[in-house]
């Protein structure tokens, strides 16, 4: 940026801007007061506001062939110059730069997210080499990771590459990938991929994909191309001065030949500016966004809330989102006459007290509030991708997988295949329980949904016309499972973040306006990809967070309805803001035309429609769209979900 564009920043800034007005408002007080200086202070509006305008309209007119509404308020600016209007001139600069920081405040986007997301990148590795006959570690950077190195990954390490297990069992959290809300048991043969966490076992991986093939690099290029693809927006005003241009020069010209009056011709230039246009969007959506604010919705620019008034399908992404994310103990089940559900569940707390595992906490969690009495086991041992062991009164207590079962000889029975089989079925996560070598219960565990996701799935369907689809990490039992609780009837599961962002892409191909809602890092490109994007603000990812244009600071999933409805009128009342103000500016042309409005009356004059512009806009700030945010959430009809 060279020294002339520096001081162009500099004039249409914000402290600048309010000089300028300053010295406006002394020459409207000089003019009414009929007092004279040697120079209007209106020339300081004028060089302050005037200059940087006049820059921006000839660089979009030479180098981007582009005919804004800077243009048309230049010209107006000029012309009244001419015949010695300098407080018209200045007072149509000065509304041009008032309008433009409007704007410009309610679209700046935060770039934190992606750097969040860059630093998710593992920095190191263990590689395994041969010294001396014997496999020893060695610590390298992950850039220096090679195609079918041999790798050690430890509990509460990163997984540096993407590779296959060789060696080992263990359990890893891969949400950053797929969002899943339960940790993947894995074991020899298994893919693993870079940025996820190995929580409990030590596991040796040979690499498969590295650098920029690795599904993390993958994830951070996804975001960064969907930012670069989001389009720059024109301005209302900029799209009408295509023509708003050459029928005010045409006009202007017109009535000077036949009356031979300059004044005229330049009163209806002045008329003619689009001050309204200018402020008709930023003030609306300001507006919008102070009473969205109050709400606990954060609307990071006015051009998201637009896109989100024109949005007719929405995207759900489903842990964290239509659920809480939270596993919670859903069915105790004795498989055996003399094991009651209390005395299954003290067995099994004994076993998972000592348990790091998610699913061991929420089972202890739930036993307190329970008040099971239990406790601790005389012995503890985890096995990483199976499950627990523990002695409780000299007998053995097992807890985790079939297979974990079957290997310490654990006869399990049709019955329980059969029971087991339901809990998949309904998307739930399972653990067998056995007790001194034999089976005595199951335990299901299952994300909570969140209990106003049918009404708002409902309200969005019925009430406000918008599809709904459900993009998912999850297995399809599971995804088909919640969807059929919610009502969503377009399912798409067991999703990487890849396919999330073709899902979107093909949706906006199909001429649908979408907006996306998730909560966790992997939606991220999903969230960036979507023509808007809302986020789950209190239990949401930093950089799910950031890379969406709205924010539910609250985790209120019900403000949603809210939120489109509150954007469907922000959009109304910019379109009658325009039509109000586009009807004051054709009579006040007529009565340029017919001499009725001198510059200075009618810079006044059209600045009418202005004001009216920012009453309208006011009204949205205290407008009440309770019925949206606490309907009624009985009588909702679910429809049977169709899985893609």
């Amino acid at each position: 940026m060279n020294k002339f564009e520096k001081l162009m920043g500099f004039l249409e800034g914000l402290k600048m801007t309010i000089v300028g007005g300053i010295f406006l408002l002394i020459s409207l007080i000089l003019l009414i007061t009929n007092t004279t200086l040697p120079i209007d202070p209106a020339w300081v509006t004028i060089v302050i506001c005037g200059l940087p305008l006049l820059y921006l309209a000839l660089s979009r007119l030479v180098y981007e062939h582009w005919v804004s509404s800077a243009l048309l308020i230049c010209i107006a600016m000029v012309a009244s110059l001419m015949i010695g209007e300098i407080f018209a001139a200045g007072e149509v600069v000065f509304i041009m730069a008032l309008g433009a920081l409007l704007e410009d405040y309610t679209v700046r986007k935060s770039k934190q997210g992606l750097r969040d997301l860059i630093n998710l990148k593992p920095q190191t590795g263990r590689l395994l080499i041969k010294e001396n006959g014997d496999i020893v570690e060695k610590e390298i950077k992950a850039q220096e990771i090679k195609k079918e190195d041999k790798l050690r990954v430890l509990p509460g390490e990163v997984i540096p590459v993407d590779g296959i297990i060789i060696s080992g069992d263990t359990s890893v959290d891969q949400s950053v990938m797929t969002g899943e809300s339960l940790p993947l048991d894995k074991t020899v043969n298994d893919e693993v991929y870079a940025g996820t966490l190995n929580l409990y076992g030590a596991i040796d991986i040979i690499s498969t994909k590295i650098g920029k093939d690795s599904s993390l690099e993958k994830l951070i290029r996804m975001v960064k191309e969907a930012d670069e693809k989001q389009a720059p927006t024109q301005r209302i005003a900029d799209k009408w001065a295509t023509w708003l241009v050459p029928v005010a020069l045409a006009i202007a010209i017109v009535t000077y030949i036949l009356t031979w009056n300059i004044e005229r011709a330049v009163t209806i230039l002045v008329v003619f500016c689009p001050c309204a246009l200018i402020l008709a969007t930023p003030t609306a959506i300001m507006a919008a966004i102070g009473q969205a604010t109050k709400h606990g919705v954060l609307i990071k620019s006015g051009e998201a809330l637009e896109k989100m008034g024109n949005v007719n399908s929405i995207a759900f992404d489903k842990t964290g989102t239509l659920t809480y994310g939270n596993l919670e103990v859903s069915d105790i089940i004795p498989l055996k006459e003399n094991i009651s559900k209390k005395i299954l569940l003290k067995y099994v707390t004994i076993s998972e007290v000592k348990s790091e595992h998610p699913i061991g906490k929420a089972i202890v969690k739930y036993s307190k509030n329970e008040s099971i009495n239990y406790t601790q086991p005389e012995e503890f041992k985890m096995i990483p991708g199976k499950g627990v062991s523990a002695v409780y009164n000299n007998k053995k207590i097992l807890s985790g997988t079939i297979k974990f079962m079957e290997e310490n000889n654990i006869t399990i029975n049709s019955e329980s295949i059969e029971k087991l089989d339901l809990l998949r079925n309904e998307g739930k996560a399972s653990i067998v329980v056995s007790y001194d070598n034999e089976l005595v219960g199951i335990i299901g565990l299952s994300d909570v949904l969140r209990e106003t996701a049918p009404y708002v799935v409902n309200t969005l369907i019925n009430d406000l016309d918008t599809d709904v689809e459900l993009l998912t990490g999850d297995n399809h039992k599971a995804a088909n499972y919640f969807a059929s609780k919610v009502g969503i009837t377009n399912i798409y599961s067991e999703l990487l973040p890849e396919n999330k962002v073709e899902i979107i892409e093909q949706l906006k191909c199909d001429k649908k306006t979408v907006c996306m809602v998730g909560d966790g890092i992997n939606d991220a490109p999903a969230l960036k990809t979507a023509d808007v994007s809302v986020a789950m603000g209190g239990m949401g990812s930093d950089i799910a967070i950031d890379a969406a244009d709205i924010a539910l600071l609250g985790d209120d999933i019900e403000n949603l309805t809210y939120l489109k409805k509150l954007s469907n009128a922000t959009l109304f009342t910019i379109h009658l803001s325009i039509t109000i103000s586009m009807i004051i500016n054709a009579v006040a042309i007529v009565c340029s035309v017919l001499g009725l409005l001198d510059p200075i009356s009618g810079a006044l004059v059209h600045n009418i429609g202005s004001c009216a512009v920012v009453m309208l806009a006011a009204s949205l700030y205290d407008r009440d769209f309770s019925d949206y945010a606490h309907k009624s959430k009985d009588n909702i009809t679910i429809k049977k979900p169709i899985t893609n």
